[in-house]
């Protein structure tokens, strides 16, 4: 099976042209014409299908047409009027396949005879024509809505001219058993049509028409779907057909691009879990196993840098070093290496000019670096990489999504020794554990709301992570979706909070620093009032937390007085879940437009976040800044 990639315009926002060219710079190889943004846009359609065929790419099929099968008189009649029109429309646009769906109209007749006769025919009339005709069984069909009742039709209707057309969300929403698919012919399917959606119980045609996503951005079995289509032999274009109100609203450019990510991905998924079938993909790595987060890097003013530094000293870290040949500073503690950049120049300087003091760049330790940048480019993915000078370490990377840079490492020699060869050290007392801070925990990234799947199938294409259940985060100001990705092993967290307004903390985040990007960083302590002991003697003012969190704290888990009492003293927040595994955090004030730092402490098998905190995190981070502003009238750092 050879990948060739397809879209319906349909699924994404611009009249035709707008649609077109964003599909064509994706690098798809073909598009299905959805018949209303024909009908909207002013041109002939031999001038669509040059449009088309000047971009590169070939029309997969023309769609759809509707409540064609099972008519009584006169609709019948004039169903097969109506077709030889279409079919003259699709000649002069230069494409041979036209999409019929189930009927649903009230006054259709069932009978699966009926059905086949009617096709049957309509193959005559596209057959003198040079054309095909694909049915597809919709969700809500009122007479068919299931792919086998389909492909039983077409067997019967048995016409060249007639095949089957299969929809990932039609099978899938309604729960088919997808290895029947396996039993009908290759040949005898024209075109796959794909979208994921998440799980929502809920009127089939509304869950269509409003939340279908990509590939990989949804919790349906696609995958296992297009392991019984692989196995059919079947070789033709793969379609996306996505309904979403928010790509509808959204830069075509980026849904489109993130349509021929998902495809992409998707199938070299199918093509490992389906060795014994040719399946042509581009060759890449498999999904990338991060070892660990080997450093995090801040773009600063000299101002800012000065204030930063102070507060991450606050937090046990020690200046290690200073860059030989950049302005750039590195703190450690731990297994965490954070690095301060005030160069007035490169990509760092264009970065705070725009957004100001932030964290912009994240390295990566992996098994293999080139392994990284092979499957980030094979999906599409920009390379980053910047002159080094004499000596230093060539590091490699990707852009990231909101104007951020991975960088990959791993044991090679070409990344050996870098502190040492990157940084003239400190002492060696410089990269003691002073706080007992030991690596990072996780990474809260802020877009939003309509960003998060783009940002959500950037990290789970790339990268071997899974998805928990997305959260509700109450903000005074509204609602804030959270979606954690992490890999099994937890070497890798990463927490996407897509901000709904401006008036939420994350949403203001996003408005006032000109992106999205990363909000906050989750440092892990062995022990958290250990932590919070050593962090209190170093000078460190935590987030305030009102006595009433804790009244309700103990009365909610049945908690030991003492017990209460330690975290009341300490302004720990503390979350438990059903299986006996803890939390805790301690969380700093903000920085410039938003930013803050947390402290957390796994105990057991606790797997979250303290969703169930956030709400009252929020309340304490607008208390503190509201002080701060009554102090002077102006935002301050820190």
């Amino acid at each position: 099976m050879k990948l060739k990639t397809s879209i319906a315009t349909v699924s994404i926002a611009g009249d035709l042209r707008d649609k077109l060219n964003a599909i064509a710079a994706a690098g798809f190889d073909g598009v299905e014409i959805f018949e209303n943004d024909f009908l909207t846009y002013d041109a002939s359609p031999s001038e669509v299908g040059k449009m088309v065929r000047d971009l590169g790419m070939e029309i997969t099929l023309f769609q759809p047409f509707r409540d064609f099968e099972g008519m009584p008189e006169p609709f019948r009649s004039r169903n097969f009027e109506r077709a030889e029109r279409k079919f003259e429309l699709m000649k002069e646009m230069g494409t041979d396949l036209m999409l019929i769906c189930s009927n649903v109209s009230p006054a259709s007749l069932g009978g699966i005879d009926r059905a086949a006769d009617d096709l049957r025919e309509l193959g005559e009339h596209a057959s003198k024509h040079g054309l095909r005709v694909g049915f597809e069984a919709l969700a809500w069909g009122r007479h068919i809505w299931d792919h086998r009742d389909a492909w039983e039709i077409v067997r019967r209707a048995n016409h060249p001219n007639i095949g089957i057309i299969l929809d990932s969300f039609h099978t899938l929403a309604r729960k088919i058993d997808v290895n029947s698919i396996r039993a009908i012919p290759g040949d005898r399917i024209f075109i796959v049509q794909l979208a994921d959606a998440p799980v929502i119980d809920m009127d089939l045609l509304y869950w269509s028409r409003h939340f279908r996503n990509m590939p990989g951005e949804g919790d349906l079995p696609v995958t296992g779907f297009m392991r019984a289509v692989a196995a059919t032999g079947y070789n033709g274009p793969l379609s996306l057909e996505i309904f979403n109100d928010q790509f509808r609203g959204g830069s075509a450019t980026a849904i489109a691009r993130d349509g021929h990510r998902s495809l992409i991905c998707l199938m070299d998924q199918v093509s490992r879990a389906e060795s014994d079938i040719a399946i042509e993909v581009a060759e890449m790595p498999d999904r990338i196993d991060v070892q660990a987060v080997a450093f995090l890097e801040f773009a600063a003013s000299e101002e800012e840098e000065a204030k930063l530094s102070a507060l991450l000293k606050t937090f046990g870290f020690n200046l290690a070093g200073r860059h030989r040949s950049k302005e750039a500073r590195l703190y450690k503690q731990g297994a965490i290496n954070i690095v301060i950049n005030t160069e007035n120049q490169g990509y760092v300087s264009s970065y705070h000019a725009v957004r100001g003091l932030g964290a912009y760049a994240v390295g990566l330790r992996v098994d293999d670096a080139s392994d990284a940048i092979s499957r980030a480019n094979a999906l599409g993915v920009k390379l980053f990489e910047q002159p080094a000078a004499p000596g230093e370490v060539q590091l490699k990377g990707i852009e990231g999504v909101g104007g951020s840079i991975i960088y990959f490492l791993d044991e090679s020699e070409a990344f050996s020794n870098i502190w040492e060869r990157e940084f003239v050290l400190e002492s060696p007392s410089a990269s003691d554990d002073t706080a007992g801070l030991t690596h990072v925990d996780h990474i809260a990234e802020t877009m939003a709301y309509e960003e998060m799947l783009t940002w959500l199938l950037f990290y789970t294409s790339i990268f071997n992570m899974n998805r928990a259940p997305m959260v509700d985060v109450v903000d005074p100001g509204g609602l804030v979706r959270s979606q954690a990705v992490q890999n099994g092993e937890g070497t890798l967290r990463l927490t996407l909070n897509g901000a709904e307004n401006r008036r939420t903390f994350a949403g203001r985040f996003i408005a006032e620093s000109f992106g999205s990007g990363f909000q906050h960083l989750a440092f892990a302590s062995a022990d958290i009032f250990k932590t919070a002991k050593a962090l209190e003697e170093l000078g460190f003012k935590c987030l305030n937390v009102p006595e009433n969190y804790y009244d309700d704290l103990e009365a909610r888990f049945g908690l030991d007085p003492d017990f209460a009492d330690r975290l009341r003293q300490h302004k720990i927040l503390y979350d438990r879940d059903d299986k006996g595994g803890e939390f805790f955090q301690i969380y700093s004030t903000t920085l410039g437009e938003g930013f803050f730092f947390e402290i957390v402490e796994r105990r057991g098998a606790y797997a979250g976040y303290g969703a169930l905190n956030a709400p009252f995190r929020i309340a304490a981070q607008r208390r503190a800044e509201r002080a701060t502003l009554s102090l002077d009238g102006n935002r301050l750092l820190g």
